[in-house]
């Protein structure tokens, strides 16, 4: 009865249906990726407060600082000179958070500057500060010098692995899509059908993304469960939730697909076949879509 409410107007239902997952989608534009610290915690935790005491007294940059690796003549004067104005720029910036220490191999020929930076190793500030390193100070400081100079340490990992998963997520999306399409255009001998599938997944998808921007990153209704809001969105999230979500919904929309095809090769009536497939399914798959929810609420 419900299936051929909707086929009768399909226009206004795809409109009505399209909308209810257009409009969370589109907080997904705003989506910031990245890892939260302590400060994610409530401030009421006794352990949050330890964690700032130790911060403002001692400089967490201690116990992550940035590690500046130097190869090449050390001991060259133009070498010397780098170092020197390096520290120099350094010591200017509240960025770094104390003096820097230089350890020499017995060669001569690599060094480490280690220099302690403020912030965790995950925050903004912090990675910032390696990026600022990279692009700016360090071939400033070094040009002309002949030595290679590379920066690594905690807070130089983080900002490492935030790009990454950043310069992989598009191609992940388009290798399971691409994949899919192909697969599903098999299966099925049709081009309309895959396009369809994929546009469908991907509309959930998204839906699914721009709320967690909005409930988590945005603490919108975010008390109502007891969520914390935070500064940004773990940036493992997005391709773990893809992979999850993407998935499940095109294994039981090829389930539905199969069930219709199944019953239009009987019957060659396509509005029937189509009323017949969710009629027979729509049951499995919301059963199934329940358990999940009941699982991940326990999560």
């Amino acid at each position: 009865w419900i299936t051929a409410k909707v086929m009768k107007r399909p226009v206004i239902s795809a409109v009505l249906a399209v909308s209810v997952l257009l409009i969370p989608s589109f907080f997904y534009l705003q989506i910031k990726t990245g890892a939260n610290d302590m400060d994610a915690m409530p401030d009421t935790y006794q352990s949050k407060q330890g964690f700032q005491i130790l911060d403002r007294e001692f400089s967490l940059g201690l116990i992550s600082p940035a590690e500046i690796v130097i190869e090449g003549d050390v001991g060259s004067l133009a070498v010397q000179q780098s170092i020197a104005r390096l520290e120099e720029e350094m010591k200017k910036d509240d960025s770094f958070t104390g003096a820097a220490k230089l350890d020499v191999n017995s060669g001569g020929d690599l060094a480490l500057l280690t220099v302690p930076v403020a912030g965790s190793q995950d925050s903004e500030r912090a990675t910032g500060t390696i990026g600022n390193l990279r692009q700016n100070l360090i071939p400033a400081a070094f040009e002309g010098s002949g030595a290679r100079v590379l920066v690594t340490g905690p807070p130089a990992i983080s900002l490492d692995y935030f790009k990454m998963t950043d310069d992989y997520r598009p191609i992940v999306f388009a290798f399971v899509l691409g994949l899919s399409f192909i697969l599903l255009t098999v299966v099925f001998h049709s081009l309309v059908v895959p396009i369809k599938a994929i546009l469908m997944n991907l509309l959930s998808v998204s839906a699914a993304y721009g709320l967690v921007v909005l409930v988590f990153q945005r603490g919108v209704g975010a008390g109502l469960l007891g969520f914390q809001q935070v500064r940004v969105v773990e940036a493992w999230v997005p391709l773990f939730l893809f992979s999850v979500l993407f998935g499940l919904s095109m294994d039981y929309h090829v389930f539905l697909l199969g069930r219709i095809r199944e019953t239009y090769m009987k019957t060659g009536d396509n509005s029937e076949s189509v009323a017949t497939g969710l009629r027979t399914t729509g049951g499995i798959i919301t059963g199934a879509a329940l358990i999940m929810v009941a699982v991940f609420s326990g999560f």
